[in-house]
């Protein structure tokens, strides 16, 4: 294989996080290597016509989901068959301009590939990934014009690596690729612990949920099976974090929004974390939480059973079976002894398979692989 000289990295911008720590990452596994960074929301920015032509195809595809609150106008706009081949002809004009070794892509919202050239996708989900779970409506789907799109950008793909099982599944069982063009990479964590581990934390019987999405985290289910946890051990607590439901119980801490800052002195400070989570994608919240040394409980569905093994790392349960969910919170709240052990080995498969580092060592390993093929 030729030595490496020069890729191109693409993205929608620099947000959400992982967008920026999988460049960085790749820059530092690739010194060799000059990046060009190319964003597409910048490319699209003043480009009127385009604009304003996909406005009106995000009315014809999804006006009436839009109307009935099954998507929002945002979510329409990066999904029609018109932006998307407005923004793969874009990449067009700006990519040939230079030769390039591989490009890589962030997501599945656009396709980068070019003729000739090895391409690379790294998504943690794909559309049709949400049928797997029984609570998806699914008049919210897209069109299916768009997701034939969406088909089309694993196909065209060198490789698509994904941040977890399951989605590796779908894009083989659900868009029909071949296994050994699909490659679970995991993903990196920027959870920092920068106190001294405290081992004492294990006897506080405290409870730690973080989440946004109340009812789609699983909150009602945590607060049934707390009531249960309360009548066993009177003294535990509950702290939610990330939203602010009304819960009326007693030893229960309603934090809403904190700043990101003041999160892990939560973590430091519970015994259990615990997501029961409807639909997940890839919650970075369980890599944090593996990273504080938590023992972890949580639903068995999407990403989840990647964070538990059950019975090492913690328990997994069942959807809406509060009663095993009770269960397996009684026992770590009444045994510090499991609660250290369970950390303990959540925490060093943290260290194991969820760093950006070894994230980007993974992706070396196959993208040296494909450029050596003839």
């Amino acid at each position: 294989m030729a030595k490496l000289q020069r890729a191109a990295f693409i993205r929608t911008a620099n947000w959400p996080s992982a967008n920026e720590s999988t460049y960085q990452a790749l820059r530092k596994e690739f010194p060799e290597v000059t990046f060009d960074l190319i964003e597409v929301t910048p490319l699209l920015k003043n480009k009127y016509r385009i604009l304003a032509r996909n406005t009106l195809s995000t009315i014809r595809y999804y006006g009436l989901k839009i109307l009935r609150r099954k998507r929002s106008f945002r979510e329409g706009f990066y999904h029609t068959v018109y932006v998307f081949s407005a923004i793969k002809k874009l990449l067009h004009e700006r990519l040939s301009r230079n030769k390039y070794d591989f490009t890589f892509q962030m997501q599945s919202l656009f396709d980068a590939s070019q003729p000739g050239t090895p391409h690379f996708v790294y998504t943690d989900h794909t559309h049709l990934a949400n049928l797997y779970y029984p609570d998806f409506d699914q008049a919210k789907l897209y069109a299916q014009r768009w997701i034939k799109r969406e088909r089309s950008i694993y196909h065209s793909a060198a490789m698509t690596f994904v941040r977890s099982s399951n989605i590796a599944h779908s894009v083989t069982e659900q868009y029909g690729v071949e296994a050994e063009k699909v490659a679970c990479v995991y993903a990196g964590s920027n959870a920092v612990t920068e106190k001294p581990f405290n081992d004492t934390k294990y006897i506080s019987k405290q409870i730690l949920f973080i989440g946004i999405d109340w009812e789609r985290k699983g909150g009602p289910e945590l607060v049934a099976a707390f009531r249960k946890v309360l009548a066993v051990h009177p003294e535990a607590g509950l702290t939610i974090i990330g939203c602010s439901p009304q819960i009326d119980l007693p030893n229960c801490r309603v934090l809403g929004r904190i700043p990101l800052h003041e999160v892990a002195a939560y973590y430091e400070q519970a015994a259990v974390f615990c997501l029961p989570t409807r639909i997940e994608p890839f919650g970075i919240v369980f890599v944090e939480a593996m990273s504080h040394r938590l023992p972890l409980v949580a639903a068995r569905t999407g990403a989840v059973p990647d964070f538990i093994l059950d019975q090492k790392t913690g328990y997994l349960v069942e959807l809406d079976d509060v009663d095993q969910l009770a269960s397996a919170l009684i026992d770590l709240v009444g045994n510090p002894q499991r609660c250290r052990e369970f950390g303990a080995a959540a925490y060093q498969l943290a260290q194991e398979r969820y760093s950006w580092e070894k994230v980007a060592r993974a992706m070396r390993s196959h993208i040296e692989t494909v450029l050596a093929r003839p």
